[in-house]
């Protein structure tokens, strides 16, 4: 045993801490990653809805909305639609719509059609969340996680 001092200074904080902040995240990053939906639908209490790929209508967008749903039920659906800024931090919000669909046992799925002009070339993608409840009931359900579409590319041609 030495009773000589140490020639190592010891680490300061804020670098410990960076490391094991660096290392956390790797770490945690990896399972987050490999945890995304296989498909691009939610589902609630019976319902199904899916964020379909905008499509190109003449001089208009068609935000696409599909619902399913077995049995007696009413559907609340937030959309918010996006210009994707490739590149940039956040992408532009462009518009937000409300929608309300009651479904009952006999009906088949349903395709909400939001047509919005466009006015350039861009990029965009629509953003939904919904919330369910059955029958006449009051009790509405909890808010689905947002599902997003793909994105659908635009150019002006001159």
């Amino acid at each position: 045993m030495s009773i000589t001092p140490s020639t190592k200074t010891p680490r300061p904080r804020t670098s410990r801490f960076a490391l094991v902040s660096a290392v956390t995240l790797g770490l945690l990053g990896g399972p987050v990653a490999l945890a995304a939906p296989a498909d691009a639908s939610a589902s609630l209490r019976g319902c199904t809805v899916e964020a379909l790929k905008p499509s190109l209508r003449d001089h208009q967008i068609d935000f696409r909305i599909k619902v399913d749903c077995n049995g007696n039920k009413t559907v609340q659906i937030k959309q918010l639609r996006f210009e994707d800024e490739r590149g940039r931090r956040h992408d532009d919000l462009t518009g937000v719509s409300w929608f309300w669909r009651s479904l009952d046992r006999h009906d088949d799925s349903v395709t909400i059609h939001n047509y919005v002009d466009r006015h350039r070339s861009q990029r965009v993608y629509q953003l939904v969340s919904f919330r369910v409840r059955s029958g006449n009931s009051d009790n509405w359900s909890d808010w689905s996680s947002w599902d997003k579409s793909e994105v659908l590319s635009v150019w002006q041609w001159r």
